[in-house]
């Protein structure tokens, strides 16, 4: 066994084809703020990961959860105030409407509980969600994931095209009439579910389209379509796992893409690397969802996650970490956007604070998608040090999203590998 590679080892004891990133896997052994290293001391800027949204190893973080643990850790079935305020904090940083909160342990869990209270509160069950998103892993969440490609739906589950600018759903409309076609599919797929007698429950959305690509969307579509769903008796979840604490410097997508959700979700950031989620909605929506599911988990809405969950909003607020991600991505994203220019393979730039899509293409005109290029820039920029993915329909947008931790000189110093990158290739 000495002689096996970590890789090899890795494989028979989760199995074969649990997922690594790049060609060459990297065997991270420590971070601290923006930045992780490897076994033999490299040094790689982090900018994917929005788990250690405060930075990786942040003290403050890792202070608050060695004294909880120290003091006390228990579930959720004694009274402690640490729980109560966190929820309280957290119902105050979102719109009015909401006003209680269901903790757990991921954005999926999340992502069920909400599902649940939307079918408790409306009575029916089916769900509409776009054919690029995805929201979880477990049999119900995941099922959510890609299903606007299946021809010919049928169940609880309806997809509808995601709305965008740089592929429309039909070339030469206005983007007015582009945004009353996108809402037609969204309607037809809520009367598809109520012909086949699920009826309508809700609408998910990430807030910002995240893993569609992070499109730009015709102005206006997300307040009409929340209207809609309203008008059709339906409930709107806003998926906040990846574009909420800051992310796109404010502290919620919702908040940037304007419209006012009836039921948050929220997960990975909120413990910076401890299991933390949470759905929050109104307290008669709540209390309606505790006395029919008699909902627990072990591990969530306890001491160590209140603890943690406070620091890092500590953090956040001490930080200034929302003007940074304001200021940081915004600049980023003319950068790079002033590159589409100086090298056709790239189709268009987009960004939302500290979340980046930069679209690359075959062809400037045929629109193309590259996915081969997102994958091979991605290897690329992790041999000069910098950690990106990719993500988008068709996986050809590489996926830029940083602890809110990082820097100008960190986005500069990324420019100068980017340009390399892109000269090279």
């Amino acid at each position: 066994m000495a002689s096996e590679s970590l890789q090899q080892r890795r494989d028979r004891a989760l199995g074969s084809g649990a997922e690594l990133f790049y060609d060459t896997p990297l065997e991270i052994v420590r971070g601290e703020g923006v930045y992780l290293y490897d076994r033999d001391g490299r040094r790689y800027v982090d900018m994917y990961n929005n788990v250690p949204c405060v930075g990786h190893a942040n003290p403050a973080v890792v202070r608050a959860m060695a004294e909880q643990q120290a003091t006390v850790n228990t579930h959720s079935r004694y009274l402690h105030e640490g729980i109560v305020s966190f929820a309280e904090r957290l119902i105050d940083l979102n719109h009015d409407g909401i006003e209680s909160v269901v903790f757990s342990c991921s954005g999926t869990e999340a992502v069920e509980v909400a599902i649940q209270i939307a079918r408790l509160v409306t009575g029916k069950r089916g769900l509409v969600c776009t054919d690029a998103t995805y929201h979880g892993n477990s049999e119900l969440v995941a099922s959510l994931t890609n299903v606007g490609c299946a021809p010919n739906q049928t169940g609880e589950i309806r997809g509808f095209p995601f709305p965008e600018l740089y592929r429309p759903l039909q070339q030469g409309l206005s983007e007015e009439a582009l945004c009353e076609a996108y809402l037609a599919r969204v309607a037809s797929a809520i009367e598809s579910l109520k012909k086949e007698g699920a009826g309508f429950a809700t609408l998910i959305l990430c807030s910002i389209f995240a893993n569609e690509g992070l499109p730009d969307i015709p102005a206006g579509f997300m307040a009409r379509v929340t209207d809609l769903v309203h008008q059709e008796g339906g409930l709107v979840i806003a998926d906040e796992v990846q574009s909420g604490y800051g992310r796109t410097g404010r502290w919620w997508g919702y908040e940037k893409t304007r419209f006012r959700p009836d039921i948050v979700v929220t997960g990975k950031p909120m413990g910076n690397g401890l299991p933390l989620g949470a759905t929050a909605a109104k307290k008669a929506w709540v209390d309606a969802f505790r006395a029919e599911k008699d909902y627990f988990n072990t591990c969530a809405a306890t001491p160590l996650q209140a603890a943690v969950g406070m620091a890092v909003l500590d953090e956040i607020e001490r930080l200034d970490l929302l003007k940074n991600a304001a200021s940081v991505g915004d600049r980023l994203t003319k950068e790079l956007s002033s590159r589409m220019d100086r090298y056709d393979a790239i189709g268009d730039v987009r960004g939302s604070g500290l979340f980046l899509g930069v679209e690359l293409i075959e062809d400037g005109e045929g629109k193309r998608p590259d996915a081969q290029a997102a994958v091979t820039l991605s290897d690329r920029l992790k041999d000069k040090g910098f950690l990106v993915s990719y993500s988008g329909k068709y996986e050809n947008v590489l996926k830029i999203r940083p602890p809110l931790v990082f820097s100008q000189q960190n986005a500069d110093d990324f420019l100068v590998a980017f340009d390399a990158c892109m000269d090279e290739m």
